[in-house]
């Protein structure tokens, strides 16, 4: 089954989620410490991916791109409204079921182990990537979600669309780009991705805010200027 190591993610942090719902009345003082924690660990994540690109100026490019046209789309705008509508829907504080959705959403959509992961699936049928994938976001969404709350557990929903569209598309990539290629354009867009992760690690610790979702483009901006450059150097 194709798609069998999304569904397995995907599940993994709704089982995640509803431990982490249990957890809830844990001191504000230990949650805020945990919260600190996790975000120094996904900056020193984002960090050591973004050290992987081979043309850091691509990055950059990418970045400032994948801004304008995620500011003039609305992409965090939107994923905030698709987070207050379940707030509207399920209940909840004020503000925390969007803040956890969206957050959880961007942990988990943005990283090597996504863009890999279903690639592996969708290329070979090879869900282990993806499985270990699952372990981990199961343990985060206990943690997320007993300090951000159950607004985790519906990001659930975009990474299986998220991931699941990754591994069909990726079933017919051979078609249009050869290995080498490939390795090129998951290696900028794994760099990108970790500037965008440290992003998130910033807004976890509350140093400001960054709105990450609008980086968004900058992933499929990074894929792009891979082929793009190496056309353009024939030129120069």
């Amino acid at each position: 089954m194709i798609l069998l190591g999304t569904l397995v993610n995907a599940g993994a942090i709704i089982v995640g989620a509803l431990l982490g719902r249990l957890l809830t009345k844990i001191p504000d003082s230990i949650r805020h410490t945990v919260m600190q924690g996790i975000g120094l660990a996904v900056m020193i994540l984002g960090v050591k991916m973004s050290l992987g690109s081979g043309n850091f100026l691509l990055v950059i490019v990418s970045i400032v791109l994948g801004a304008i046209i995620g500011e003039l789309i609305g992409i965090e705008k939107g994923l905030n409204h698709l987070g207050h509508w379940l707030e509207r829907k399920v209940g909840g504080g004020q503000g925390s079921i969007a803040t956890g959705f969206v957050t959880a959403t961007l942990v988990y959509c943005i990283g090597a182990m996504a863009v890999l992961g279903a690639m592996d699936s969708g290329l070979r049928n090879n869900h282990d990537i993806l499985f270990t994938k699952a372990l981990l976001d199961g343990f985060s969404a206990i943690i997320f979600t007993s300090t951000l709350g159950i607004g985790v557990m519906f990001s659930a929903v975009p990474v299986f669309v998220y991931q699941g569209l990754l591994t069909l598309l990726s079933t017919q990539i051979y078609n249009f780009v050869s290995q080498t290629m490939l390795d090129a354009m998951l290696a900028e867009v794994t760099a990108v991705g970790g500037l965008m992760i440290i992003a998130i690690g910033i807004n976890i610790l509350e140093i400001k805010k960054i709105n990450v979702a609008n980086m968004l483009p900058a992933l499929l901006i990074a894929a792009l200027g891979v082929p793009f450059s190496e056309w353009l150097s024939k030129f120069l």
